[in-house]
């Protein structure tokens, strides 16, 4: 395996919950701002928009809404957004109508276009020797993040990321091994979840090293349990809060 700078800082990566209680400079903001800018983008479409959240009010809404106290804590809360609004209005201030701008394909245009920009950023954060957890929750209460982000139309919060100068050192937390997630030339469909037993036993090691008063099962067990159970959350709701916003129209 090649080992150098960038590829041994991607594979040690460890996401950072507890930060110093110091915000990003001018310096490192415009960085972030020309990585995220510099992305490669589905058609050059250019679909995706960064939002730095800097009211102290805001992000204490945003935090309720996560449930996480880290979220808008110590360090920079960014949320990575959908971005359609900017493209319909070229093309409405050009005298054009909307044309495929509501579609599923263009909203999955515009999705790749923001994940793409969520892993460029994320990896000059860590280059920065800077860490970042990624938020997942600005989409548990969709409505209500919705209007607490005051986003317009054909808009939509895809991750957010809390940055900062790390005040913690966890554990690298273990992946699956490579022979159940890389593949030559086709799909190995031939899958036993007893072939799974060493990597639970990493798994639960793992957990109990972390927090020996908070047990936390084998990963089988984790896919097993509440996280894929049948149950309603708000998250349910995200379909219809896309066609709210006037994404994937098409989606019925």
């Amino acid at each position: 395996m090649i080992h150098n700078q960038i590829i041994n800082t991607q594979i040690n990566h460890r996401s950072i919950r507890k930060f110093k209680n110091e915000t990003l400079n001018k310096e490192q903001l415009e960085t972030l701002y020309t990585v995220f800018r510099h992305t490669a983008t589905s058609m050059f479409m250019q679909n995706a928009s960064l939002l730095h959240i800097t009211d102290p009010e805001q992000k204490k809404k945003i935090q309720a809404l996560c449930n996480q106290k880290y979220v808008g804590a110590e360090g920079d809360l960014f949320i990575f957004i959908v971005d359609l609004y900017r493209n319909q209005q070229i093309r409405k201030q050009r005298g054009k109508d909307d044309g495929r701008v509501h579609t599923t394909d263009i909203f999955f245009q515009a999705m790749e276009d923001t994940l793409l920009a969520f892993q460029n950023v994320a990896n000059a954060v860590e280059s920065m020797d800077l860490g970042y957890v990624p938020l997942g929750t600005v989409n548990d209460h969709p409505l209500k993040m919705l209007k607490t982000l005051d986003l317009p139309e054909l808009t939509f919060p895809v991750l957010g990321m809390q940055v900062g100068v790390p005040d913690q050192k966890p554990q690298l937390k273990p992946r699956l091994p490579l022979n159940f997630t890389c593949f030559e030339g086709s799909y190995n469909k031939d899958f036993d979840v007893k072939d799974l037993q060493d990597y639970d036993q990493v798994v639960t090691t793992y957990y109990d090293l972390r927090d020996a008063n908070r047990r936390i099962d084998s990963f089988t067990k984790q896919i097993t349990g509440a996280k894929l159970n049948n149950h309603e959350t708000d998250r349910d709701q995200l379909p219809e809060e896309l066609h709210q916003q006037g994404l994937c129209l098409d989606w019925k």
